[in-house]
């Protein structure tokens, strides 16, 4: 079994980042803790107050920060290894504005603005794989290539902006207000019932994802060598597919469509750890730290505005989009 300790040091170093920034945030607030409080508390030392205030009301936010960026890390690098495109990644393809469509869907249309978290999960999964299943049909011809899946992706992610827009207008102003604010993307008054379903899915999605993982080097390769090893090449796609937009659902489904984490985690963690292609640990280590980060600066960098984190990842994307078109003209 081949070893690449340069990945392995990164992902290590990545994960170590992930728990300092998640142990800052858990320390920052009205009542700041120091860092050392903050690990006690965790591991049940410190007072009852301390362990009250990090593990009650900041853990729930904290946690789901981090695994929601993992899982948008492995989303957006199952998709740019399927396109074998940098700009292969579930907001840009379309599969974000579907999964959030079908949560519009519950939220609005079937009175599930009320009812709990599992109804708006099972919105965004429908419509999160009923999109990648228009947009791989479109996009079929003798079977998908990544550049035509892309463009169909954004031809039909423009038509569900529009829908979603119509959706929003419709609605009662109240309503209307809560799923704009919650479709920007948001960890705000986030609870453990909030956090342990997700973290009950996120377990359950390691078997398809190892499965993915496995057979992602192979159709890096080509569609030939890929076949030759025995890998049936559209069926192992559709499989990654929705496997990668289940990865976006839950994350919508409990925050929101958050945009560009799974655009930029998967590049981010292949230029640190200079591997031939993306890879599932780095992508999700990549993802955390990036949205634990820009979780702690749409709470505190503003002062007193509390912004949702998917207007900082929006920011912040925006100049890695650029800068990644600009690196692509560059090098064709």
């Amino acid at each position: 079994m081949r070893i690449d300790i340069r990945g392995v040091l990164v992902v290590a170093v990545l994960i170590a980042a992930a728990f300092a920034a998640a142990v800052a945030e858990l320390g920052t607030g009205e009542l700041h803790l120091p860092f050392g409080t903050v690990v006690q508390a965790v591991f049940g030392g410190a007072t009852e107050f301390d362990r009250t205030i990090v593990n009650q009301w900041r853990a729930p936010r904290v946690v789901l920060a981090v695994v929601l960026g993992a899982l948008l890390g492995i989303s957006g690098a199952i998709f740019q290894s399927l396109t074998r495109n940098p700009l292969g990644s579930p907001d840009i393809i379309g599969f974000n504005t579907g999964a959030y469509t079908g949560a519009l869907v519950v939220l609005l249309l079937l009175d599930g603005m009320s009812t709990s978290y599992y109804p708006t999960a099972v919105g965004a999964l429908v419509g999160g794989i009923l999109t990648a299943l228009l947009v791989y049909l479109l996009a079929f011809k003798r079977g998908v290539q990544g550049f035509r899946l892309i463009i169909v992706g954004i031809a039909i992610s423009a038509v569900l902006s529009a829908v979603n827009t119509w959706l929003i207008l419709k609605a009662d102003l109240q309503e209307a207000m809560s799923a704009a604010v919650w479709g920007a993307g948001t960890l705000n008054n986030k609870e453990w019932a909030h956090a342990q379903p997700v973290l009950i899915v996120a377990v359950v999605m390691v078997i398809p994802v190892f499965w993915v993982a496995y057979r992602m080097p192979m159709l890096d390769m080509g569609d030939d060598s890929a076949a030759a090893l025995g890998i049936r090449v559209e069926r192992t796609r559709l499989a990654m597919i929705v496997v990668g937009v289940s990865l976006t659902a839950i994350a919508t489904a409990a925050a929101g469509p958050i945009s560009f984490v799974a655009l930029a985690a998967p590049q981010l963690a292949k230029r640190l750890t200079r591997s031939a292609g993306v890879t599932i640990t780095a992508s999700a280590a990549m993802g955390a730290v990036l949205l634990v980060v820009s979780d702690w600066i749409a709470q505190f960098a503003f002062g007193d505005k509390n912004l949702p984190v998917g207007v900082v990842t929006v920011s912040i994307g925006g100049l890695y989009l650029v800068w990644l078109l600009a690196m692509e003209a560059r090098r064709q």
